[in-house]
C-alpha cells in the first residue's frame, strides 16, 4: 500500500477530498489534522447480506486513504445494528434479521475487506461489544438525548409518517444506537453514503451529549452507480459487480459500464490521484487513447486488486476473445438440465431461468425480447420459442454467460 506520511495537513486534506460529496464540516477536519496525531476514523457496515460488492468499497477506498495518511481505521461490524435494519431511504420496516444470519454474513465481510484496508492498520470490532452490554436504563438514557420531532425531520421517515405509513419505534432507536457507536470508540470521523447524512450527524449530536468537546467530522461520499449506468449499485437491481465473483465475470462487467460512468470508478475505486485521472481525460479527447482502452486498464486494476495480476491478465484476454474477436470461449460449460416433459422440448425462456441466466421467468422472457439470447449464434427473441433438447447447441445469454447443451445431459425429472 502507497505510503502518504509526511504530508502537511492541507495536503492529507486534498487527498480525503477526492471524490468527496460533502464534508461537515471541513474547517474542523482541518483542525483534527493539524493536531499531529493518528485520528480514530470510522466506517460501519451492517451486514445484511453475505457480500460485498463494488458499491460498498468506495468507503472502504476512502479509509484505505485514511490508512496511506497514517491514521487508525475502525472497521465496525453492525452485528447488534443489522438485527434492527437501517431505515435509510426504506418506505417500509425492514424485515428483522437472525442472529445467526448476522453472523454468518459478518465472517465473510471480515474476509473481504482486507482485499482493500490494511490489516495491520485496522481494527475490526463488532458493535455488540457495547451495544450488546447496554442495560434498559441505558437505552433509555440515550433515547431521551433526542426528540421525536428531530427524528420526523428525516425524509424517509418524514415521507411515511405523512402518508400514514408504519414506522415502528426500533427504527428510531436505530441512528442513535449508530451514533452510540461513535462514542464507544470516541470517533474523530465517520464516512458514509450519501443517504447516512441523516445518521452521521446524529452522531457528532450524540458524542455532544456524551461530553466529547470536539465531535466527529461527517464525510459523505456517492452512492457507485451500476453497470446500468443509471441506479445506485445493488443486488436487488441486477446492477452489481460482486468482489468475490469470477475474474472474467468481473472484467465483462466493468466493461460494460457506460463510458461516463467509468470515471466515478477511477475516481471512487482507486488510488489514483485527480490529476491522473484529468491526464486520462485528456487523453482521450485529444485521441492519445481511446475509451475502449482506458476501461480496460480500469479492469486489470479492479480485477488485480481482488484477485490477483495473473487472473486479470487471463481476464482481459477472455474478454477479446469472446467480445472484440466475436469468438466463443474455449471453456463452455455443460450443465445437467432437469425437463418434466419426455418430449424432451422446453420454452426458451423456462431454458434460460433453469439455467441460473435469470434470477426469474419474467426477467428471463425479457432478455429473450430484448435480444439478449443466442443459440448457435442465432438471435431469438421469442420467449416460447420451443427449444429442442435432443441435439446439441450452445445457448448464449448476453455477453458472458455460455452454456454447451448437450443430450446426453439432459434428464427427465423422477
Amino acid at each position: 500500500m502507497e505510503d502518504f506520511h509526511g504530508l502537511s495537513p492541507e495536503q492529507q486534506l486534498k487527498h480525503i477530498k477526492k471524490g468527496v460529496i460533502e464534508i461537515i464540516n471541513e474547517d474542523e477536519l482541518l483542525e483534527k489534522l493539524k493536531e499531529g496525531r493518528p485520528l480514530i476514523v470510522k466506517a460501519g457496515f451492517d451486514p445484511t447480506a453475505p457480500d460485498l460488492h463494488l458499491g460498498h468499497t468506495v468507503l472502504l477506498q476512502k479509509l484505505r486513504t485514511f490508512q496511506q495518511l497514517g491514521h487508525t481505521v475502525y472497521f465496525i461490524i453492525g452485528d447488534f445494528t443489522a438485527m434492527i435494519g437501517d431505515p435509510s431511504g426504506r418506505d417500509k420496516t425492514r424485515p428483522p434479521l437472525t442472529r445467526e444470519q448476522v453472523l454468518e454474513n459478518a465472517k465473510t465481510y471480515k474476509e473481504q475487506v482486507f482485499k482493500v484496508l490494511d490489516p495491520e492498520k485496522t481494527v475490526v470490532v463488532f458493535n455488540s461489544e457495547w451495544l450488546g452490554d447496554m442495560t434498559a436504563e441505558d437505552l433509555i438514557r440515550l433515547t431521551a438525548k433526542y426528540t421525536v420531532a428531530r427524528m420526523l425531520e428525516r425524509d424517509d421517515f418524514k415521507k411515511r409518517f405523512k402518508e400514514n405509513r408504519p414506522i415502528a419505534i426500533h427504527e428510531f432507536i436505530y441512528p442513535l444506537l449508530q451514533a452510540y457507536d461513535s462514542v464507544a470508540i470516541k470517533a474523530d470521523v465517520e464516512l458514509g453514503g450519501s443517504d447516512q447524512r441523516f445518521n452521521l450527524l446524529i452522531g457528532r449530536d450524540i458524542q455532544k451529549e456524551y461530553g466529547i468537546e470536539k465531535p466527529q467530522v461527517a464525510i459523505l461520499l456517492p452512492l457507485l452507480v451500476g453497470t446500468d449506468g443509471v441506479r445506485k449499485m445493488s443486488k436487488s437491481y441486477g446492477n452489481y459487480i460482486g468482489i468475490t465473483e469470477p475474474p472474467e465475470e468481473m472484467f465483462g462487467k466493468i466493461m460494460s459500464i457506460p463510458d461516463e460512468v467509468m470515471w466515478d470508478y477511477w475516481e471512487l475505486l482507486t488510488d489514483l490521484t485527480v490529476e491522473e485521472i484529468e491526464k486520462m481525460k485528456k487523453d482521450i479527447e485529444s485521441g492519445i487513447l481511446h475509451p475502449m482502452e482506458v476501461k480496460k486498464q480500469l479492469a486489470m486494476y479492479i480485477v488485480t486488486r481482488f484477485h490477483d495480476e495473473e487472473a486479470a491478465i487471463r481476464a482481459k484476454e477472455h474478454f477479446e476473445k469472446v467480445h472484440s474477436k466475436r469468438e466463443l470461449p474455449e471453456e463452455i460449460p455443460e450443465p445437467e438440465v432437469i425437463i418434466a416433459s419426455e418430449e424432451r422440448k422446453i420454452p426458451l425462456y423456462e431454458l434460460v431461468y433453469k439455467l441460473g441466466f435469470a434470477p426469474s421467468k419474467s426477467e428471463a422472457r425479457r432478455l429473450i425480447k430484448g435480444g439478449a439470447v443466442k443459440i448457435d449464434g442465432n438471435k431469438i427473441t421469442d420467449p416460447y420459442a420451443e427449444i429442442d433438447l435432443n441435439s446439441e447447441f450452445v445457448l448464449q445469454v448476453g455477453k458472458r454467460k455460455f452454456a454447451r447443451i448437450k443430450p446426453e445431459n439432459v434428464k427427465v425429472e423422477a
